[in-house]
């Protein structure tokens, strides 16, 4: 498979020689984080981490988007956590965009570069290092386990992008690609992290409406999406937040694919 390369911030500031007009928004629907917005004044950081920054780019917000927390994490060399999760129902995914990080995972180690996807279950002991030389880049993403009586808890895997082939949608011809990293049908798994797929022209061909909340982080290339009733121009580093039934839809703008890490809530009931 083809080494992919994504885009992951730099921090820094803007110059103040530059204007305020920007892509950001929030509505009561969706948010557009655009990649600009990632400078040094918007960090966060987490006790028990050493060498290391993150982004927040979206939480459990009540009336909108509440299933599901996503970071950018930065890691600098020997930096990392001997305890990172300080809740003992989160379950991660993990997901490398810049260099590479070692992932322990109940007492065995993994070496995780560029591309390189962990799902690491609620309540397992793990940590994390940067053994190299450059500054590392990988997504959080967090969610709280649902639990049923009769199943249980998928166990921890690592592996990367390049090893999985992305699964083609029905009648697309490849235009439209899904990377898939569990089993639909596994019913363990209450969140499904994957990384779609566009070739140049490539389109969802109408306008999506359904009960998953979905964080949508732009690895590659750049497209015209449709949020609600808007449609917005998106590249690399962007990041598109959509509350449940927000209507969506894209087209892939090219020259080359347009490509992003996708989470939604899946397989459990409406919580009453």
């Amino acid at each position: 498979m083809t080494q992919n390369t994504y885009y992951t911030p730099n921090g820094g500031l803007p110059p103040q020689t530059q204007i305020l007009t920007d892509r950001a928004m929030f509505t009561d629907a969706y948010a557009v984080i655009p990649k600009g917005t990632f400078s040094d004044i918007v960090t966060s950081y987490l006790p028990f981490w050493s060498g290391m920054r993150m982004w927040v780019i979206s939480r459990p917000l009540s009336g909108f988007a509440e299933t599901f927390s996503q970071y950018i994490v930065e890691l600098a060399p020997k930096g990392g956590s001997d305890r990172p999760e300080t809740d003992p129902t989160a379950q991660a995914v993990l997901f490398v965009t810049k260099g590479a990080i070692t992932v322990t995972i109940e007492g065995t180690a993994h070496i995780m570069e560029t591309g390189g996807y962990a799902y690491i279950p609620s309540g397992t002991d793990w940590r994390i290092t940067n053994h190299g030389d450059e500054v590392a880049g990988f997504h959080w993403v967090r969610k709280a386990y649902g639990s049923v009586d009769g199943l249980d808890k998928p166990e921890a895997f690592v592996t990367n992008e390049n090893m999985i082939a992305p699964t083609p949608m029905p009648d697309t011809n490849g235009a439209w690609a899904t990377t898939r990293f569990v089993d639909m049908a596994d019913m363990r798994h209450d969140m499904h992290v994957t990384i779609v797929t566009f070739q140049p022209g490539g389109v969802i061909p109408f306008a999506e409406t359904h009960v998953m909340e979905h964080g949508l982080y732009v690895l590659e290339g750049k497209a015209v999406y449709r949020l609600n009733q808007d449609w917005v121009e998106v590249e690399a580093g962007d990041y598109m937040w959509l509350r449940a039934f927000c209507p969506q839809a894209c087209y892939a703008g090219g020259p080359g694919p347009f490509r992003y890490l996708l989470y939604k809530d899946v397989n459990r009931h409406m919580k009453l």
